[in-house]
């Protein structure tokens, strides 16, 4: 009979341990780890700095970025979807209007201008991206 009791109550521990490890699951913070590190530097008309480290698993960069955007409260990122894909026209509540002064938000992959559209610019471990404001003639 003590046998019986003993596999009960372990029976019981167990069951209580599992409740509260699901517990602790549903309620712990999520992390956005992805297994790519890279880091996006914002420069704004001013020529001010802000650099951003992140990690991802996305593939191009302009999920990463929304992906940023949706877990920090300094990066925000906002864009136009057209049929080339799409067009940044807001970084950090900064607006480039195009049509108005001929400002842009350029796209710069490890320190060269790049050839890709934020849709199609892939991420690759240890990227440097930078945002940079600029103006045309």
């Amino acid at each position: 009979m003590k046998r019986k009791k003993r596999i009960g109550l372990i029976i019981a521990l167990v069951v209580i341990a599992a409740v509260f490890f699901g517990i602790y699951k549903a309620n712990q913070p999520t992390t956005m780890v992805g297994s790519k590190e890279y880091t996006v530097t914002v420069v704004d008309d001013k020529g001010n700095k802000k650099t951003y480290e992140a990690s991802t698993d996305k593939k191009y960069l302009g999920a990463a970025l929304k992906e940023l955007d949706k877990n920090s409260d300094e990066f925000s990122i906002k864009g136009t979807k057209s049929e080339y894909g799409t067009y940044i026209t807001t970084v950090n509540g900064l607006k480039a209007d195009y049509n108005k002064d001929k400002a842009y938000w350029s796209i710069y992959v490890n320190g060269k201008y790049g050839q890709n559209g934020v849709d199609s610019q892939t991420v690759k471990k240890n990227d440097k991206f930078r945002l940079v404001y600029e103006k045309g003639n």
